[in-house]
């Protein structure tokens, strides 16, 4: 779709749905001009990119729990709960081969956004040449604090791109893209929040990065602002949206058959709204 902007939220496992809305996209050939994802929406933008079906869902809903990348059984193999060097390093070479190729000679501009660790701000990066800074610029965007360490690229340290910009519609209008499809990961009415513990264990583990502390202590209050917007947006016929419309699931939820069912409810949720769509990127601004 031409001049269209497509906004990929987060949300860990969550994300399960958006792959399901993407590969429908993909099934009917439709790409955008421009694509932008935060944490677990930027993995789910680089199926997209590189036009592979069923990529994002085979690497994220695996049966046999000793496959997966998070977990207890990652913890006990190499103390990680979540491991994203298997995720991003190896299932893309092994496991599940990633079209590198596909990705860097696509014409689709696309972005992923990380928190810098210093400023605490949100940053938009790309990579279309090297796979291995590809792989580790999507790790820096789906590192989530408390629970994986930072990630350096070019002497920075990044974490979530989540935490800075969780739903970055700003960033895709301030590219310059009028018409906007945003795939949310949590129901109308749902929200972040912090709970008192684990601000606590923050406010002590990240003591040494003080903008990053409060960026992180105020991502609800972000989130809540973004939220608002895109309701406006929503409103005003700006932006076309598709959430879940059911009970979300956990994080790091893995139940084999719920999230297979929810990777469901994304697929059927973009073909059940897919004229609505095609009519909203149709009409004139």
């Amino acid at each position: 779709m031409e001049n269209a902007g497509l906004v990929l939220e987060g949300g860990g496992l969550r994300s399960v749905f958006t792959a399901g809305a993407l590969d429908y996209l993909m099934e009917r050939d439709v790409y955008f001009s421009y694509v932008v994802g935060a944490s677990a929406g930027a993995c789910n933008m680089l199926a997209y990119v590189s036009k592979q079906i069923g990529h994002t869902r085979d690497n994220m809903i695996k049966q046999d729990a000793a496959q997966r990348f998070y977990g207890f059984n990652q913890l006990l193999k190499s103390g990680k709960l979540l491991d994203l060097d298997k995720m991003f390093f190896e299932n893309p070479h092994k496991q599940k081969p990633f079209d590198f190729d596909t990705y860097f000679n696509s014409e689709i501009e696309n972005e992923m956004v990380v928190t810098n660790c210093l400023t605490g701000k949100a940053e938009y990066l790309q990579e279309k040449i090297v796979d291995n800074r590809l792989s580790t610029i999507v790790k820096a965007s789906s590192s989530m604090p408390l629970i994986t360490p930072m990630v350096e690229i070019n002497d920075c340290k990044y974490l979530d791109g989540s935490l800075a910009d969780s739903i970055p519609i700003q960033r895709a209008m301030a590219k310059g893209y009028k018409k906007n499809v945003i795939i949310l990961t949590r129901n109308k009415g749902d929200t972040a929040t912090l709970p008192y513990y684990q601000k606590k264990i923050c406010e002590v583990y990240y003591k040494r990065y003080p903008e990053l502390l409060s960026t992180i202590l105020t991502r609800p209050t972000m989130y809540r602002n973004e939220i608002k917007d895109i309701e406006k947006l929503e409103a005003e016929g700006k932006v076309f949206v598709i959430r879940p419309g059911n009970p979300t699931i956990k994080r790091l939820e893995n139940d084999y058959k719920t999230l297979l069912l929810h990777y469901s409810r994304g697929y059927y949720m973009m073909k059940d709204n897919f004229e609505s769509l095609i009519k909203f990127l149709s009409d004139n601004i």
